[in-house]
């Protein structure tokens, strides 16, 4: 069975994870996809659970062999990518498929599957209260934040070319709007948006 695909993507630290996380646990049928990445994990996140953790020689080996539906460079020498096989595994398990992904990665996906995708950007507050979040945080270092809240900044400019926005400045109404659309999506099956 091909079920759909759901894309949450926004800047890092506008809430997507935390959305994502809250969505899996509202009884829709669906998976999340675990992408992989070529950086270490972060405290608290484990292999096959959060990321596929995989060093850069080895994600880079997996492009050339055409393992992934899409990647990116996200910061230099930092790979993240969806493989092939993670769609095709919660597929065939009769599920339909979230992704907590970057902007550029998310886009890819809705290229590649137009008819089965539901794109959905979540859209901070604004810049300021963005790094905010980054800083709470405390897994970045100043450069870190820097870099982040620049490639926030552009990656904004591309929420138009998405399904739809969901602005997070209110936790459970982001989630439960976005619940909301995820269903909406899975009921239509004459057609995906």
């Amino acid at each position: 069975m091909k079920g759909k695909l759901i894309v949450v993507s926004a800047p890092s630290g506008a809430g997507k994870t935390t959305i994502v996380r809250r969505v899996l646990q509202a009884g829709l049928k669906v998976a999340f996809s675990v992408s992989a990445c070529s950086r270490s994990p972060r405290p608290g996140e484990s292999e096959g659970k959060d990321y596929y953790f995989m060093p850069a020689d080895v994600f880079k080996r997996k492009i050339e062999n055409n393992e992934f539906l899409e990647w990116e460079e996200v910061y230099r020498g930092q790979f993240y990518g969806t493989l092939r096989s993670e769609i095709d595994r919660i597929w065939s398990e009769g599920y339909h498929v979230i992704f907590d992904v970057d902007v550029k990665g998310g886009l890819n996906i809705k290229r590649f599957y137009p008819e089965l995708t539901l794109a959905l950007f979540i859209m901070p507050p604004s810049v300021k209260v963005l790094e905010e979040r980054l800083r709470k945080r405390d897994t970045e270092s100043e450069t870190d934040i820097k870099k982040r809240i620049k490639k926030a900044t552009a990656e904004i400019a591309f929420a138009g070319q998405f399904d739809r926005v969901v602005i997070n400045d209110d936790l459970d109404r982001a989630v439960d709007e976005t619940v909301t659309l995820i269903k909406d999506f899975i009921k239509n099956e004459s057609k995906a948006r």
